[in-house]
C-alpha cells in the first residue's frame, strides 16, 4: 500500500483567544482558528482583516520621506517637458510597473519612454551602458522600478552625467544605498508599515497617484492604475497582507469589468465567461497574472507592456493571443523539465535524503522556468531543491534557481557557499545563483554541510500546514461564502486547510490522467464529495484515512455543491502521543518535535532558532545549530511558556 510520504503540522491556536475572537467577532470556531493562525490575534486586527477598509492608512507622503521630493522632481520634468526614462525590468512587477507608469505619464502629459534590460545580454537591473544611454538620448530624469537600489555604480555614473535618478524599488537593502536624488523602497520602512509588503508595482502605484493628486489631475486614472497594480501584485506573488491585501480586494472586484481594452483582451483569449466574471471575479486576477508572469520567463516584455498600455483594441487582442501561446509553451517547459529532472534523480542515483538537499544541473534547461519547476519538486520532495542549467554560450557557466522549506534558509545556504558562486540573491524562501561547472561538486557538497546543520531526517518529507480540525457537518455554504468573503487568499496569507480524522471512503474512482474522485463519509453518516489531483498513483487507497483539504465549490448543470479538495491523507493515528506539530504563542509560530528515543523536546521559530529540553533537564539549548547555541534556564519566561504550549500541542501533558 503506497501514501504520499508527508508531515502535518497542525496548528494549535490558544483555546482562550478562539473563543473571544468568535464573541467580537461572530466568525465561526473554525475561521476564528484560521485568522489567528496567521497572526491576527487581537479583535482590533481581526476586524481590520476583515474589512480592510476600516483601518485609516498612514499618509504615504509621510511613511515615504523622499516621495515629496520625488513628486516634485517629476512635476518639474512634467512641466519644462523634460525627457523621463523609465528602466523597468523584465519580470512581471518590472513589467507592470513599467506599464503602470507610463500610462500614469501619458495621462499627465509627461514625455516618458522606457527601457529593460536584456535578460541574456544585460541581466537583472540597470546598468552602465543603460545610463549612457540614457544620456546620450538627452534624458533629464531616471526613474527605476523593480531594480536599482544595488546598483550603486550605475546610479553614481548618472549621477556625474547630471542626470535626475529616482529609484523605485522592494528588494532588500544593500549595506550602501546608491547615490540618487530619491529612493522608494518600502524596506526602509518600519516592519510595521502596512506598505512594507508591497512589489515594485505598489511603489508605483503609490508614486503615480500621489503625483496625479498633486496636478489634480487623478480623476479617471486611479481606478486603471489600481487594475495594473492588482495584476503586478498576484503576478509577482507579493505577500497578501498590509495594503496589498487592501488594495487587491478592491481591485480584484474592478477586474471584470476592466477599463484597460489589453485586460479585457487577456480576459477573453484565457477564457473567461460572463457567468465567471459574475460568479467569481476574484478568481480573475489569479487566471490572467501567470499569463503576465510567463511572458517575463521567457518572452519579450515588450510584448506585455504594449498589451497594458495600448488603446487600440486590434493591438491588445494580438499581444493578447501573443500572451497566451507564451503561457502555453511556459506550461509545456515546464512538465518537459520537471520529468527530466525526476528521471534524473531516479537514474543518477541523486540521495537527496543523505544530502538533505536536492541538487539537479542538466543542460539545455530554459533557465527562465527553472524557478517554477524547483518549486514543484519542493512539493513532491520535501527538500530544499537547487536546479540549474548550463549557459549556452557558455558551458563553463551555471545559472540556477533555489526554493527552500519552512526550516531552510535559501540566501544562509548560498551565503555559506559564497566563495564558490559568482552572482547571487534572494532570501529565506527562494533565491538565484550563478557558478562555475568546475565548482559544482564542491557547492554541491557544501550545501549538504549546511543542511545538516538545519535539518533532520523528519523535515525531510513534503509539508502540509493544517489550521484546524473539522467535522463534516460544519462544511457547508455558509462557511465556503465565509472563506470566500475573505479574499484575497495567498502569499503569507494561504487558503485555510483543514483536516478530519478516520474518514471512511465509500467510492473511489480514478478521472483524467491521474486523479482521484471520492465519495467519504464520518462514522455520523455525514458524506462529501472530493477531489484528490494527481493522486491516481496512490488508488487504490485503503478504506479509512485521516484527510487534509480544501473547501471548494462545484458548479455543474446549473447545481452548486460544496466539496473537498485533498492536499493530504494518512492513515488513522492515535491521539495518544503525536510526534511533530505547530502551535501559535503570542501570535508567532513554532514548529515541535518530540524525539521518545531521545527524550527530547525541540521547538523551532519562525527565525529558525531551535529550543532544545531534555526531559527532567531545566536548562537548554538555544540557536540555530549545536554548535553556536548557548545554554537557558527553562524554568524561565518566556521559554517556560512556550515549553508548556508545546507538550499541551504534541498531547505530553498528563
Amino acid at each position: 500500500m503506497k501514501l504520499p510520504d508527508q508531515r502535518w503540522y497542525i496548528a494549535s491556536p490558544n483555546p482562550e483567544q478562539v473563543k473571544t475572537l468568535v464573541a467580537e467577532t461572530g466568525l465561526s470556531t473554525l475561521l476564528a482558528q484560521v485568522i489567528l493562525n496567521r497572526g491576527i490575534d487581537s479583535p482590533k486586527l481581526a476586524q481590520v482583516y476583515i474589512t480592510p477598509d476600516v483601518e485609516t492608512l498612514p499618509d504615504p507622503l509621510v511613511e515615504f520621506p523622499d516621495l515629496l521630493p520625488s513628486i516634485k522632481l517629476l512635476k518639474e520634468a512634467i512641466e519644462t517637458g523634460e525627457k523621463i526614462a523609465i528602466c523597468g525590468d523584465y519580470d512581471a512587477d518590472g513589467m507592470t510597473s513599467t506599464s503602470l507608469l507610463l500610462r500614469a505619464f501619458n495621462h499627465l502629459g509627461g514625455d516618458a519612454y522606457y527601457e529593460i534590460p536584456s535578460r541574456m545580454k544585460d541581466g537583472y537591473g540597470i546598468n552602465e551602458r543603460i545610463v549612457e544611454k540614457f544620456a546620450d538620448e538627452g534624458v533629464g530624469v531616471i526613474l527605476t522600478v523593480d531594480n536599482g537600489i544595488s546598483a550603486y555604480h550605475p546610479i553614481k555614473r548618472a549621477v556625474e552625467l547630471g542626470l535626475t535618478v529616482i529609484i523605485t524599488d522592494h528588494h532588500d537593502l544593500p549595506e550602501k544605498l546608491p547615490p540618487a536624488d530619491a529612493i522608494l523602497n518600502p524596506k526602509l520602512l518600519s516592519i510595521q508599515s502596512p506598505y512594507r509588503g508591497l512589489a515594485g508595482v505598489g511603489v508605483a502605484y503609490i508614486l503615480a497617484v500621489t503625483l496625479a493628486e498633486e496636478l489634480n489631475k487623478s480623476e479617471d486614472i486611479v481606478d486603471p492604475l489600481l487594475e495594473l497594480f492588482t495584476l503586478g501584485t498576484i503576478a509577482d506573488l507579493a505577500p497578501l497582507v498590509g495594503v496589498n491585501r487592501r488594495w487587491l480586494k478592491k481591485g480584484l472586484k474592478q477586474l471584470p469589468n476592466s477599463q484597460l481594452i489589453g485586460i479585457q483582451a487577456l480576459m477573453q483569449v484565457a477564457g473567461v465567461s460572463e457567468e465567471q466574471k459574475q460568479l467569481k471575479p476574484d478568481d480573475i486576477g489569479f487566471k490572467l497574472g501567470p499569463r503576465i508572469n510567463a511572458v517575463g520567463r521567457i518572452g519579450d516584455p515588450q510584448t506585455a507592456i504594449e498589451l497594458l498600455t495600448t488603446d487600440d483594441p486590434g493591438i491588445a487582442l494580438e499581444r493578447a493571443m501573443q500572451c497566451e501561446q507564451i503561457n502555453a509553451k511556459r506550461k509545456s517547459l515546464c512538465e518537459e523539465i520537471e520529468q527530466e529532472a525526476i528521471d534524473l534523480i531516479k537514474t543518477t542515483p541523486i540521495n537527496y535524503k543523505k544530502d538533505r538537499v536536492l541538487v539537479v544541473i542538466h543542460h539545455q534547461w530554459h533557465h527562465g522556468v527553472i524557478g517554477i519547476v524547483a518549486s514543484r519538486l519542493v512539493e513532491r520532495y520535501g527538500v530544499p531543491v537547487f536546479i540549474g542549467t548550463y549557459e549556452e554560450d557558455d558551458l563553463s557557466k551555471i545559472r540556477g534557481s533555489a526554493r527552500g522549506i519552512e526550516e531552510f534558509n535559501i540566501f544562509e545556504s548560498l551565503l555559506y557557499c559564497d566563495d564558490l558562486l559568482g552572482k547571487y540573491g534572494g532570501h529565506k524562501a527562494a533565491g538565484g545563483f550563478g557558478l562555475r561547472s568546475e565548482n559544482l561538486i564542491a557547492f554541491r557538497e557544501r550545501l549538504s554541510e549546511f543542511a545538516h546543520q538545519l535539518l533532520e531526517p523528519h523535515h525531510l518529507k513534503p509539508l502540509v500546514k493544517i489550521d484546524g480540525k473539522a467535522d463534516f457537518e460544519q462544511l457547508n455554504a455558509h462557511l465556503y461564502e465565509h472563506i470566500d468573503s475573505l479574499q484575497p487568499w495567498g502569499i503569507q496569507n494561504a487558503f485555510p486547510v483543514f483536516w478530519t480524522p478516520n474518514v471512511k471512503i465509500l467510492e473511489q474512482r480514478t478521472v483524467g490522467k491521474n486523479h482521484l474522485k471520492l465519495v467519504l463519509a464520518q462514522d455520523n453518516g455525514e458524506e462529501m464529495r472530493a477531489i484528490a489531483w494527481r493522486f491516481g498513483s496512490y488508488f487504490p487507497l485503503p478504506k479509512r484515512l485521516d484527510i487534509a483539504y480544501k473547501l471548494t465549490e462545484n458548479h455543474w448543470n446549473g447545481d452548486v455543491n460544496i466539496e473537498l479538495e485533498i492536499v493530504g491523507v494518512r492513515l488513522p493515528t492515535s491521539p495518544t502521543i503525536k510526534a511533530e506539530n505547530s502551535f501559535t504563542y503570542q501570535g508567532k509560530d513554532y514548529i515541535c518535535h518530540y524525539s521518545e528515543k531521545e527524550k527530547e523536546l525541540k521547538i523551532k521559530n519562525y527565525q529558525g532558532k531551535v529550543l532544545a529540553v531534555r526531559k527532567g533537564q531545566r536548562t537548554g539549548l538555544l540557536g540555530i545549530n549545536r554548535q553556536e547555541a548557548k545554554e537557558i534556564d527553562v524554568t524561565k519566561k518566556p521559554y517556560f511558556d512556550i515549553i508548556k504550549e508545546a507538550m499541551r500541542t504534541l498531547n505530553l501533558t498528563k
